[in-house]
């Protein structure tokens, strides 16, 4: 998925696969000579103290309402929480920029400010930078199935992760479809209207709510699909869209030549890119040795043994660090999303949001390898948290969910605001099936496939599939300029084949293609793909066909 989105309980697959975390545009001169007017009907104020935009500085905060039901306009609302980053060269100001981290269930009041240094200068110089927590998620109006994350936690329990056995599947899926009856009966109404097909309306309503007359967007890995969305909703109001990270429309509606006998992580390829990934990863590692890689065994082929060995042992118990239990199946849906983030990028404002990149994915390995023969704890082990992924997509406490959800005793962010959004949207094998593809999976692709594709089985239970907004396509409605796919040749979870469907499905593409690791180029960063992005934002320029963009370093 995605950027990744970390679940507040455990990595659980399903959320951690879209996401972290893509823009179009206009032609050059369809684009204003002189700077957009930076009024705004919408009320921005200083960000609350201690969230993540108040920390990284330079944000203001809003909220909005918009209605639950676009078919029932003037029925009952719900709000949408946002947060803008103001144009640092206002006199030479564009307009305001769109971004959605991607997900499903990304909070953009959280991610966006901790990722802004990766947005090209050009960008923050030039626009308004503005995100939002989509419906059903964070700080908007919240989907939340349980009155507290303990409760939650206390519900799932062993179960909530991924089978590591045939025996443990039936507890898995029944505990997760109970979980789908829990969520339909907290939320109401507000489940069967948080499709990617309502979020592209409440961006047309944000849209004018700024003042712009077309839509400039970056979407990364599920803002792909809702950047794809938006511009077949409204073709004639596209200014300028990046789709960063992509998954191809086929891909997640299913439609030909996708099959839908396969869940949506096959149909995207996540769960064999990420495999072949970890394969590359530990390859490598084994070619630097241990200065730049600790997990490193000298060759690549005794550091495959070694990862391997590690995982025997994690299959007898967990590994303790300390009073932090390690679990088999929690490491194993971790490694997905560490692999996510290729390069290190410390932050020293929002320290959350600072990502370690391959190498402190190595460190994190060879602290769980070095730790392997530890005894237990005389104390109850902790709750173990993530020792190999990047903080990068740490959830918040989101606020008590208004009207359209039954009221909270605390508010939290969990795995149900991705799963809202995903099952509402995406076609998925019953739960009969998963067995069996599971065990497809297993044998081509090891553990870390495995877990990607339990993931998807969630959603074969989930109480609203299909929701009414959805949108089921056509993806090639001409646009009023050209949209710019952007795709890394070994993105682990959104794989580059996605960004050639996507360029090839939607009627006025241009694909650019970045030689490297990791998922999306905006946030493995390359100065080449950061200029061809910025040049089609703010000039309308498409880098020319066939243009291939390398990243800045080696991973390792």
């Amino acid at each position: 998925m995605l950027l990744i989105v970390r679940s507040v309980l455990r990595s659980v697959a399903t959320v951690a696969r879209f996401g972290v975390l893509c823009v179009a545009i206009t032609i050059a001169a369809a684009i204003a000579a002189t700077a957009a007017p930076a009024s705004s009907a919408i009320a921005w104020h200083p960000c609350p103290a201690g969230s993540v935009a108040a920390a990284a500085g330079g944000f203001t905060c809003a909220t909005v309402s918009v209605p639950l039901d676009y078919a029932d306009p003037n029925g009952e609302s719900i709000e949408l929480a946002l947060v803008k980053h103001a144009a640092t060269d206002p006199k030479h100001r564009i307009g305001t920029l769109f971004a959605n981290p991607g997900g499903p269930g990304g909070q953009g009041l959280n991610q966006i400010p901790g990722w802004i240094d990766f947005f090209p200068q050009p960008l923050k110089a030039r626009f308004d930078i503005v995100s939002w927590d989509p419906r059903g998620v964070g700080f908007s109006t919240a989907v939340q199935c349980f009155a507290t994350p303990d409760d939650e936690g206390e519900f799932l329990g062993d179960d909530g992760d991924f089978p590591r056995t045939v025996a443990q599947q039936p507890a898995y899926i029944k505990t997760w479809a109970e979980f789908g009856k829990r969520c339909a009966e907290r939320n109401g109404k507000l489940l069967a209207h948080v499709s990617t097909g309502d979020s592209a309306r409440d961006l047309d309503h944000l849209r004018q709510l700024v003042g712009e007359p077309k839509l400039t967007y970056i979407g990364l890995s599920y803002g792909t699909i809702l950047g794809a969305t938006y511009a077949n909703l409204f073709p004639s109001r596209v200014r300028a869209l990046v789709l960063d990270g992509n998954i191809a429309p086929s891909n997640w509606r299913a439609t030909a030549p996708s099959d839908p006998s396969r869940s949506i992580s096959m149909r995207i390829g996540s769960d064999a890119l990420t495999a072949k990934t970890l394969d590359d990863f530990l390859t490598m590692c084994g070619e630097v040795g241990t200065t730049r890689c600790p997990f490193s065994a000298g060759t690549p082929a005794a550091t495959h043994a070694k990862f391997a060995a590690l995982m025997t042992r994690l299959q007898t118990g967990p590994i303790y660090l300390g009073p932090r239990a390690m679990a088999y199946t929690e490491i194993v849906s971790q490694l997905s999303e560490a692999l996510l983030l290729a390069f290190p990028h410390p932050n020293e404002r929002v320290p959350s949001q600072a990502v370690p990149g391959w190498g402190g994915f190595a460190k994190g390995l060879e602290r769980v390898w070095e730790a392997r023969a530890a005894a237990p704890p005389t104390a109850p082990a902790a709750a173990s948290a993530s020792a190999l992924a990047s903080p990068t997509a740490a959830v918040s406490p989101a606020p008590a969910p208004p009207s359209a959800a039954a009221p909270a005793t605390i508010s939290y962010a969990g795995p149900e605001q991705a799963l809202s959004i995903e099952c509402g949207d995406v076609p998925v094998p019953p739960s009969s099936a998963f067995p069996a593809l599971a065990a497809g999976v297993e044998k081509r692709e090891g553990a870390v496939g495995v877990s990607i594709v339990w993931g998807d089985a969630v959603c074969a239970t989930w109480p609203v599939q299909k929701a009414p907004g959805i949108y089921l396509g056509p993806w090639n409605h001409k646009t009023s300029a050209p949209i710019l796919v952007v795709g890394n040749t070994t993105d682990p979870s959104t794989p580059y084949e996605n960004a050639v469907g996507m360029a090839r499905e939607l009627a006025n593409a241009r694909l650019l293609t970045v030689h490297g690791y990791g998922h999306t180029a905006i946030l493995n960063p390359s100065a080449c793909a950061n200029a061809a992005i910025s040049a089609y934002l703010i000039n309308g320029t498409l880098p020319p066909k066939g243009k291939v963009c390398q990243q800045d370093a080696s991973p390792l």
